[in-house]
């Protein structure tokens, strides 16, 4: 019933706007570029309404202690499926961004801090550029972490985003983010962000738990800009004709965290409440593009105080804080009739002595069809999971994404 009711609320956004056309002018839109763009009559506002889907199929095997792969476990699913709502108000110095997730991988995670109703809302931020090259932004969206997560899931060079993303990265919170950039010389720029949020993550409506997350973030990129930001955008679509660059490093402060991967994961609970304890979480990564070659790196580490959640009279919970470290190497090539081959290499190594889990280490090959650049492609990978504890898995995926 709620998913009726989203769907319902999403059709009476994108159409109510149709009828007041003395009001402002409503432009359809190259495809990929918008559902529709619309203007204020006096060009103090405007709105680009788009949508998306991704759907997705996947095969899994899995062999244990050398027993053989057994029959696939198979799934069908729509990945991701959203509105987004993006523009200015006021004045273009005045931007603004709303993204709506529909799919029950974007709604899910209710509990008792979210008052028990789906997730709907993904982004809803301002972003004002105030002076020069400052920017403040206020509300919820992606934190500037590892540079994997803030690609956008429509701009991926492979089916999905990696498994050092998956355990490492710091996701959506609430709060402020302070942007700037400056140039050294003709062509090196540098960008600083920095982030004062609640900590807790996404639509978190019961107030901050434990204290404050604290992020920075500093990039540099010593041949310029990325065509089309391509510095955050997989796979080489514009075939770069200079090379380009980005080196970047962000830390990360959840001071009295109460879940197990800083702002994501489970929460910790103890006899008395909640365990607290700072959380940090450190990455390293670079995007590198030429003449449709891309090669994208990032290091993840994550540490804590007091890694292991304990009651009161000192036993311990169950309770865990995932840390640990991981690396991930992605590059690929695109041919010029926009076949693009890519390849992956990951290893995590989480603390063992403390999370109990066993290194892991995934090699993946994926292979791409760019329609129209990312907003209509298919993409499939093969994926060659390793445990060391006997376990090997594959994993074949194949996925459509449609942008409009």
């Amino acid at each position: 019933m709620n998913s009726i009711k989203l769907a319902l609320l999403g059709c009476t956004l994108l159409f109510s706007f149709v009828p007041y056309t003395n009001a402002q002018e409503i432009n359809s839109s190259p495809f990929g570029k918008g559902l529709f763009n619309i203007v204020g009559k006096d060009s103090s506002w405007t709105m680009k309404i788009g949508a998306r889907m991704q759907i997705l199929a996947i095969a899994d095997w899995s062999n244990q202690n050398d027993n053989g792969f057994g029959n696939p476990e198979q799934n069908f699913l729509v990945r991701r499926a959203r509105l987004k709502f993006d523009g200015y108000a006021y004045s273009p110095k005045l931007r603004y961004k709303i993204e709506l997730g529909l799919s029950n991988r974007d709604i899910s995670g209710v509990s008792q801090f979210t008052r028990n109703t789906p997730r709907y809302i993904l982004d809803a931020v301002v972003m004002w550029n105030f002076y020069e090259n400052f920017e403040l932004w206020f509300g919820q969206t992606k934190l500037p972490g590892n540079i994997e997560r803030v690609i956008s899931s429509g701009n991926m060079q492979q089916v999905d985003r990696s498994l050092v993303n998956s355990r490492f990265n710091i996701d959506r919170d609430i709060g402020f983010q302070l942007r700037h950039h400056f140039n050294l010389g003709p062509n090196f720029l540098v960008r600083e962000k920095l982030a004062f949020s609640q900590g807790e993550g996404r639509n978190i409506t019961e107030g901050n738990l434990g204290g404050h997350q604290y992020t920075g973030r500093l990039e540099l990129l010593p041949f310029g800009k990325f065509k089309n930001k391509g510095d955050y955008s997989g796979s080489d679509l514009v075939r770069e004709p200079k090379p380009k660059l980005m080196l970047a490093a962000t830390y990360d402060i959840n001071d009295n965290a109460v879940k197990t991967r800083s702002n994501l994961g489970s929460y910790m609970f103890t006899d008395t409440g909640f365990y607290e304890t700072d959380i940090q979480t450190l990455f390293v990564d670079l995007m590198f593009k030429y003449n449709g070659f891309s090669l994208m790196g990032e290091f993840a580490d994550r540490n804590a105080d007091n890694p292991i959640a304990l009651n009161s009279d000192g036993t311990e919970t169950g309770d865990i804080v995932q840390i640990g470290f991981g690396l991930n190497l992605q590059g690929g090539y695109l041919f010029t009739n926009n076949w693009e081959v890519s390849g992956r290499f990951t290893t995590i190594k989480l603390d063992q002595g403390v999370t109990g889990r066993n290194p892991e280490q995934q090699y993946t090959l994926g292979l791409s069809k760019y329609i129209v650049g990312h907003k209509l492609k298919v993409q499939t990978d093969l994926s060659y999971l390793n445990v060391e504890n006997g376990t090997d898995e594959l994993m074949y995926r194949l996925q459509l994404d449609v942008h409009f």
